[in-house]
């Protein structure tokens, strides 16, 4: 007969952790959102001047995140910055996605017809106007499947902050399983927990991608 140490305030301990998880995820895609907007801008409207940016978004997609985040805490402790692990995490889960999201909003903006560009300026649009107008609007549905998958991809990533000592889902799992030495059902609970913010996060996104399309 199955029988189980674990009891209901370990189950409400790994909900916890998911809820760091949500929130190092949102706060993550904040910063990288806008900062790989700005920066995503940059690279197709300025290729040549924006070079340098360039070879630095490429180290930090080229660094494991695991690396990235110990080297900062460290650097945080070398300067005697007085941020808490949250706000490292937080930091550098959004430089992180910020280097990805630059390539997914420069890729986006360059599938922009440049016919289309010519004939809003021909009608009469200021380079900004057609930029906001024309542009984004249009990379933005290029640029939104990229962008959710990153979505998805910076949730799971979240399970290395676990190296610098914030607790969530992961790490709950794995503190709850030192106790009761069940690995199994435990692991399975935050697998089980992982997928079904990911489906709810996937399932908006597909909403909105139907509303796009019904406003055709």
């Amino acid at each position: 007969m199955f029988s189980t140490s674990l009891t209901s305030n370990d189950v409400l301990f790994l909900l916890s952790g998911a809820w760091v998880t949500v929130q190092l995820t949102f706060w993550a895609i904040i910063l990288g959102s806008v900062a790989g907007l700005f920066f995503g801008l940059l690279r197709a409207l300025l290729p040549r001047a924006s070079l340098p940016l360039a070879w630095v978004l490429d180290v930090f997609r080229s660094v494991p995140l695991l690396i990235q985040f110990v080297l900062f805490n460290s650097f945080k402790s070398i300067v005697g910055l007085n941020i808490s692990a949250f706000s490292v995490g937080c930091i550098v889960l959004g430089i992180y996605a910020a280097a990805y999201f630059t390539e997914i909003v420069r890729s986006g903006v360059l599938a922009v017809p440049l016919t289309v560009r010519r004939a809003s300026r021909s009608l009469g649009l200021s380079y900004l106007q057609d930029l906001r107008w024309i542009v984004l609007p249009m990379a933005s549905r290029v640029a939104f499947p990229g962008w959710l998958n990153l979505v998805l991809s910076v949730m799971k990533d979240t399970a290395l902050v676990m190296w610098i000592g914030i607790v969530e889902l992961l790490r709950a799992s794995q503190t709850i399983v030192t106790r009761i030495q069940e690995p199994l059902l435990v692991l399975c609970i935050a697998g089980l927990i992982y997928y079904v913010m990911s489906l709810v996060v996937a399932r908006l996104g597909a909403r909105l991608e139907r509303r796009w399309q019904e406003n055709d």
